[in-house]
């Protein structure tokens, strides 16, 4: 319930803006939090949040690993933002699969870019189990993203992370201004 509220207060916060959720879809969401897998909790409250917030909430869907094993570059916009998007997202994924790395910056990154087509208060809400795998540096992508004069919001959900875990990705929320939620385990989420 707890992980629920913090992936609801980021998305009705902005809904001013416009929003776009970064999910991980990397291999480590198959570990288990007390014997549930990390995607079914993922999916069933994505599908949660989703099914309260309101329709005209302006919602997109960025996701990474999910169509190739070792592919940094496994990086999609699978739903662009838009009213009336949920039943897209929780469609999406429900469908997708998750056995790829985790290119969390880039994917961050293209979920700003397809943001910034207006300039509209931008917001993204990334949901990670895992670290950066692919070179990239939240850190940096925070500072600059705020540096960029856009009205832009990082919010992340440390999803399973160790404290050590969270502060590397921390900063990324810390330096746009958005808020870093740690989601431990079972009861938590």
């Amino acid at each position: 319930i707890a992980f629920l509220c913090a992936l609801l207060l980021p998305l009705t916060a902005s809904a001013d803006g416009r929003t776009m959720i970064v999910l991980d879809a990397s291999g480590s969401m198959w570990g288990q939090i007390d014997g549930k897998t990390k995607v079914e909790i993922a999916r069933e409250t994505l599908s949660s949040v989703l099914e309260e917030l309101s329709p005209e909430t302006e919602l997109g869907l960025v996701v990474y690993g999910h169509r190739e094993k070792g592919n940094c570059g496994d990086i999609e916009v699978a739903v662009p933002a838009a009213t009336g998007t949920a039943d897209q997202i929780i469609a999406f994924a429900n469908e997708t699969k998750f056995l790829g790395k985790t290119p969390l910056s880039d994917a961050v990154q293209m979920a700003a870019d397809a943001l910034r087509s207006t300039e509209e208060k931008a917001t993204v809400v990334l949901v990670t189990d895992g670290l950066e795998t692919c070179g990239g540096d939240p850190c940096a992508l925070g500072t600059a993203l705020e540096q960029s004069g856009v009205d832009f919001t990082a919010h992340v959900v440390g999803f399973g992370l160790t404290d050590d875990e969270g502060k590397a990705v921390a900063c990324l929320a810390e330096n746009t201004g958005g808020n870093y939620i740690a989601a431990k385990d079972a009861a938590q989420l």
